[in-house]
């Protein structure tokens, strides 16, 4: 374990938070695939932490909508935390603590760009949540949620709803419509990475990657967006 944890103390400077118990940290950087690989039990993995996080999270998120928003009605509410704990929104909060280089993968998952999965990046950020509350309590598991999640909420929003928005943008402004061209589709089926572009009224606009064409279209929308606003 001290090799691995060596590895997981800069991942405490980073988030601000120091495990007492460091086999927890341990634990909730370890990916089924790890576990498979080394013959590990199956409890050994992380999925067990990130059913926790995932609780922790819906609680702090709710709780963080409920007292900053005091004016706004449920349903917006419920559409505000869905955009806030969507796979893809914790998949970039993940990223921006560098999540990924900390994961313990199997050698294949790894050399098929698990690091950078949308879903395994996810996963661990709730696991990492499910961690710290463990180890350190409710308020500080909320700390960690407020800090790096719940932080910039506009933006989450803005990226969840992009292709919605883009759509209403390009309905009041624009005379011609919006589609979405495939400008390339590479990598083995396994792991495949597609490019997308947004096209407006015959118009090339911004181009997006993803793991699936899905969420390539909504980088690529995401993307316009930011380009008509610096526009206006």
């Amino acid at each position: 374990m001290n090799q691995e944890y060596v590895k997981l103390k800069m991942l405490e400077d980073t988030v601000g938070y120091v495990f007492r118990d460091k086999e927890l940290l341990y634990h909730a950087m370890i990916h089924s695939s790890y576990t498979n690989e080394h013959r590990m039990k199956r409890s050994e993995n992380n999925e067990r932490l990130e059913f926790l996080g995932d609780a922790v999270l819906e609680l702090s998120s709710s709780d963080y909508l409920y007292r900053e928003f005091p004016d706004k009605p449920e349903g917006e509410m419920t559409k505000l935390r869905a955009s806030v704990v969507c796979e893809p929104t914790l998949a970039y909060c993940a990223r921006t603590i560098g999540l990924g280089q900390y994961l313990f993968l199997g050698k294949g998952e790894d050399a098929e760009g698990g690091r950078q999965r949308d879903s395994i990046l996810s996963d661990a950020l709730e696991a990492l949540i499910g961690a710290i509350y463990l180890d350190g309590g409710f308020a500080n598991a909320k700390e960690f949620i407020f800090r790096f999640i719940m932080n910039d909420l506009e933006h989450k929003k803005l990226f969840y709803d992009s292709k919605t928005i883009l759509q209403e943008m390009v309905q009041s402004r624009f005379e011609g419509g919006l589609s979405y061209e495939l400008l390339e589709e590479k990598g083995p089926d396994h792991c495949k990475v597609f490019r997308v572009q947004a096209v407006i009224a015959g118009n090339a606009a911004g181009e997006g990657e993803g793991r699936t064409k899905k969420a390539a279209e909504q980088m690529a929308a995401y993307k316009t967006i930011l380009m008509l606003r610096e526009k206006e």
